[in-house]
């Protein structure tokens, strides 16, 4: 049994992906956060809407590390080659990371956000749903990069 667990973690160490890992966690809870806030405006149930802002805030805190792994993968398994996916993927990494920045100090600034129909309200939901189109960008340009690996890969 000791064996099978130490040649998975073995396994584990030789072949983690941090960035891949990073960008697919940060990535993947943009749509759950808006299928939630879909939810809360459906049925006005203030659950919906907190868990709104407990998604936001977990992409705060993960963007940055999908940011910095990939940007240290691009330097040293791409050696910086510029490239247009990589500016566009910065870009766009950059982007998700204002985004969600401002949709929670959106909300940290006024708890009451969805309650009120003002212009904060309406700029917080054009937030909350922009950061779909990034976060699908940024797979739909991953997958690119993945697939030019793997077509690299396979002539070889």
């Amino acid at each position: 049994m000791i064996t099978a667990i130490s040649r998975f973690f073995l396994e584990m160490k030789k072949s983690f992906l941090l960035h891949a890992v990073a960008a697919h966690f940060s990535n993947g809870l943009i749509p759950v956060a808006v299928l939630y806030l879909l939810l809360f405006l459906l049925s006005a149930d203030r659950s919906f809407d907190a868990t709104v802002l407990h998604l936001t805030v977990i992409v705060v805190l993960a963007v940055p590390v999908s940011f910095f792994s990939g940007l240290h993968e691009w330097l040293t398994k791409y050696k910086g080659a510029p490239s247009p996916v990589f500016r566009k993927k910065i870009r766009l990494s950059i982007l998700l990371f204002l985004l969600s920045l401002a949709s929670v100090a959106l909300r940290a600034s006024v708890p009451d956000i969805m309650v009120h129909e003002g212009l904060l309200h309406w700029i917080y939901l054009l937030v909350l749903f922009a950061m779909l189109p990034v976060v699908v960008l940024l797979g739909h340009y991953g997958g690119k990069l993945s697939a030019g690996q793997r077509a690299a890969a396979a002539r070889k």
